[in-house]
């Protein structure tokens, strides 16, 4: 079944005023009839992955079902938006995240690196932006957005999965306060998945997986990964007829990434994914509307 949208491709890329965030219903973001659109380290095609701006404007323009958060933890424990084990490639700085605190992370300028690589969307206000941590994007978007957390390099932070826990709790985003599908969590560590399943069996979880893994799927660790997860998160490049089929008759939800080009969203949409992560979630909108 195709989801009704009404997005529009983007024309000024603003966000205007702070506005309120308006989360998609989430009564039925994990049925296999929807079709979701995950915009993948916030709309970072056309801001600062993993910046505020980047998650306002997936969510307050875009109108993205969900933002995705990649964590990492500092040297105080704190945890943070990066996809990376070190700062060196996102931000100004150098060094990995787990030496360091929330202070010296704050310092680092994470987004006049994107200005310079991406001149078509470069935005004066982007230079300087912080890095920011899991708690202050709850703060900003609280319960008008829809998040889908992954436990990065979990081997590496003890203690991850109850810090994330009890953020989310304090938020009012798990236990009986909290929708069902508000907060997916994801990893490629089966045993972070585990851990959080023990912390909280009702947080609804998504297995990672590297194309080759998904290229050599069977039944049986399909059943394996059906014992604690709801769904797969495999490389769109591993992505085939034959597994999705196997993915859906398993009634897994099936949420490959990251799909940028028209042509392989188009594909994805023809092996009948449940939705997909992209940097362009207008461009996905887009392709949504006109599929046929």
């Amino acid at each position: 079944m195709k989801r009704k949208i009404g997005a529009m491709l983007l024309t000024g890329l603003a966000v205007t005023g702070a506005g309120s965030a308006s989360a998609a219903p989430a009564n039925d973001l994990l049925s296999q009839d929807r079709i979701l659109t995950i915009a993948h380290r916030g709309a970072s095609g056309y801001a600062p992955e993993h910046t505020m701006a980047a998650y306002e404007l997936a969510q307050l323009k875009l109108k993205a079902d969900y933002i995705e958060i990649d964590l990492q933890m500092t040297k105080d424990g704190e945890l943070i938006a990066m996809h990376d084990e070190t700062v060196d490639r996102t931000t100004n700085g150098t060094g990995e995240v787990k030496s360091m605190t929330l202070a010296e992370i704050k310092q680092l300028d994470a987004g006049s690196d994107f200005n310079a690589a991406n001149p078509t969307y470069a935005k004066a206000e982007y230079a300087g932006a912080e890095v920011p941590t899991l708690e202050e994007v709850l703060d900003r978007f609280g319960k008008g957005a829809n998040y889908y957390i992954e436990t990065k390099s979990p081997e590496v932070y003890p203690g991850m999965e109850e810090k994330l826990h009890e953020t989310l709790k304090s938020h009012g985003l798990v236990g009986k306060r909290n929708h069902e599908g508000q907060v997916l969590v994801q990893s490629f560590s089966e045993a972070s998945l585990q851990k959080m399943r023990k912390i909280d069996p009702e947080v609804p979880l998504v297995q990672l997986l590297e194309a080759k893994d998904m290229l050599l799927m069977t039944n049986e660790r399909l059943d394996e990964i059906k014992s604690y997860a709801i769904g797969v998160g495999p490389s769109f490049k591993g992505v085939t007829a034959e597994n999705a089929r196997m993915v859906k008759e398993k009634g897994l939800l099936l949420h490959p990434y990251t799909v940028n080009e028209e042509p392989d969203m188009r594909r994805m949409l023809d092996l009948g994914v449940t939705g997909v992560f992209t940097n362009y979630v207008d461009r996905f909108e887009q392709v949504l509307k006109s599929y046929n």
